[in-house]
């Protein structure tokens, strides 16, 4: 409890401060150390031929985010597959076979980092950090850029069509794209992640560029005359993986080993890490659209479902009929033990981090089940930016409901929410149950593609977890699923990339559409969101919407699972 407690009062006093901060970044214009940023920014935007007062409307802002997003996967796709031949390889490992390539340029291009392969062993320094942590650091920044114009497009457009540039007079100017991404990665990413690599060192996490030692193992009798330790640049990655919600560790069984996640505090840093910056995001709102009430409704609702998520995990790794079992230990480091372990797969599922310290296939049944209806929900906390969309779509679907309900057309601070914009987000809700439901069906209809450690109830646990972690961009998964196959890799790219790309790019159309019309004045039919009422609203809609239509999956999984153990 004491451990909960701690982090997160740090993760709220320090979010608060953060969150104002980035405020003041993504808003333009003057800001604290302009005189070091702002020649390291002219100088990129030269080089991207971009011009920073330059508006764009939403499909100029998409259009920037997919073509970034192309460029820089091609370049780190090649990369993998010629690793063998390019420098800092001290270690010579050969090239990634190319679907295990594309499977993981798009996982970390998604800002996902589910690994279907073991980076210690077939990751070069090189691909681990320039594609890597390359791709940690930027597609956060990306992914927060699109919702910081959304918010834009939702509550007032930064400037007037006429002088921003944009053609089509109909459109707003939503910000421009190369700048919020500069801004925010030079300003916010980079110092943070400078800082929680500088402690993670400071607790023993690897830093080094030389190859790793080559040592007698201890036990004598093995028929092991010498291991290899691994090492590496490890504490600016991890640093990275935690800060920026991505989650593929350096190490295969990433924060589980020693080397990545050394003491009881680097074990709290690195989940500390975790929830930060989207509790900062939440702070960072209410400053942005001059709205403060917002930021306590959309906070409030998030503590709210985190409490219920972090209480249900605990209790069920530690006081439910399974938790005695002794296998329950099984993947377990029992130097961090069993109250870190339930809490660190709850905040890395309430968060697109993906992240562990202990394998989530071998938890309580329920604490597995729990992780998957945090990443079913995929708004606890969220991921950097990604979160907040996927929020601002349970919003706009509770206005909408709730205008139904009281018979009045639904609005959302003075603009009207029509049919255009509610078959986009019909889009959306539809989108994950027929990927997700969909592709665990096929896997599970034909075995020789499975690749499933455990029968039953479990085996299909492990699939739809897979399915589930992938579109929810976390990258977490059930471990002991052969999933380094070229069904596994290509089918979850397939997901991962409808999982990133619809859910960042419709609510901010939703929002292009909304901020075309004109805002309506308050009046004693108008639809107060920042309340209880409306808070508790949003939840129930949240219930409905995800966990809901998805019970009987979670039945013939987890909680199968679960009643097959104690019965």
């Amino acid at each position: 409890m004491t451990e909960i407690l701690l982090l997160f009062l740090l993760a709220v006093g320090l979010g608060w401060p953060l969150g104002l901060y980035l405020a003041r970044v993504m808003r333009g214009g003057p800001a604290p150390l302009d005189a070091v940023f702002l020649p390291v920014e002219r100088a990129l935007y030269r080089v991207l031929d971009a011009d920073p007062s330059r508006g764009m409307s939403w499909r100029g802002y998409a259009k920037a985010f997919a073509l970034s997003n192309l460029a820089v996967g091609v370049v780190v796709w090649v990369q993998f597959m010629t690793q063998a031949g390019l420098p800092l390889n001290p270690d010579g490992i050969p090239n990634l076979r190319w679907d295990t390539a594309l499977h993981t340029m798009v996982s970390f291009l998604t800002n996902t980092n589910q690994q279907h392969y073991s980076g210690q062993a077939q990751l070069s320094y090189l691909s681990q950090m320039v594609g890597i942590v390359g791709l940690q650091v930027v597609t956060p920044m990306m992914g927060l850029a699109v919702a910081v114009a959304t918010l834009r497009g939702l509550f007032a457009s930064r400037a007037e069509p006429q002088s921003s540039g944009i053609k089509n007079d109909a459109d707003r100017d939503l910000g421009n794209y190369w700048a919020d991404v500069t801004r925010a990665t030079l300003r916010f990413m980079l110092p943070l992640c400078l800082l929680w690599s500088a402690l993670l060192t400071w607790q023993g996490v690897p830093a080094t560029l030389e190859g790793g030692p080559t040592i007698a193992p201890i036990d004598a009798s093995a028929d092991l005359k010498e291991q290899k330790i691994p090492l590496g640049p490890v504490s600016p990655m991890v640093a990275a993986k935690q800060l920026g919600s991505n989650g593929g560790g350096w190490y295969g069984p990433n924060s589980a080993v020693a080397l990545e996640n050394p003491t009881p505090l680097s074990n709290l840093i690195e989940m500390l890490g975790i929830v930060l910056i989207p509790v900062a995001i939440t702070f960072m709102v209410g400053p942005l659209v001059g709205r403060r009430r917002l930021t306590a409704m959309l906070f409030g609702t998030m503590l709210l479902m985190s409490a219920a998520s972090t209480g249900l995990s605990m209790w069920s790794e530690a006081h439910s009929a399974t938790a005695s079992d002794a296998a329950v230990m099984e993947g377990k480091e029992v130097r961090l033990g069993v109250s870190s372990s339930a809490l660190w797969s709850a905040m890395t599922t309430q968060v697109n981090n993906g992240s562990v310290n202990a394998m989530h296939d071998s938890m309580a049944p329920l604490t597995g089940g729990v992780a998957m209806v945090n990443m079913l929900v995929n708004a606890i906390w969220g991921g950097v930016g990604c979160g907040l969309q996927q929020f601002i779509v349970y919003l706009l679907l509770s206005v909408f409901l709730a205008g139904l309900m009281t018979g009045r057309t639904p609005e959302l601070f003075g603009r009207k929410i029509e049919a255009p914009e509610v078959r986009l987000l019909a889009l959306l809700i539809l989108l994950q149950p027929l990927v997700v439901l969909g592709f665990t069906a096929v896997t599970l209809a034909f075995p020789s593609i499975t690749g499933n450690s455990n029968p039953s109830f479990h085996g299909i646990s492990q699939v739809f977890y897979e399915y589930t972690s992938a579109f929810a961009n976390n990258g977490s998964g059930f471990e002991g699923l052969g999933d380094a196959t070229y069904w596994w890799n290509l089918s979850c790219a397939l997901v991962l990339a409808l999982g990133r790309f619809p859910a960042l790019i419709v609510p901010l159309a939703i929002a292009g559409l909304l901020a075309r019309k004109r805002v309506a004045p308050e009046g004693r039919g108008t639809l107060h969101v920042e309340t209880p009422t409306f808070a508790l609203t949003l939840v129930a809609v949240v219930v409905i919407l995800t966990i809901l239509q998805f019970t009987p999956a979670l039945v013939l999984g987890p909680i199968a699972d679960h009643l097959t153990l104690v019965r």
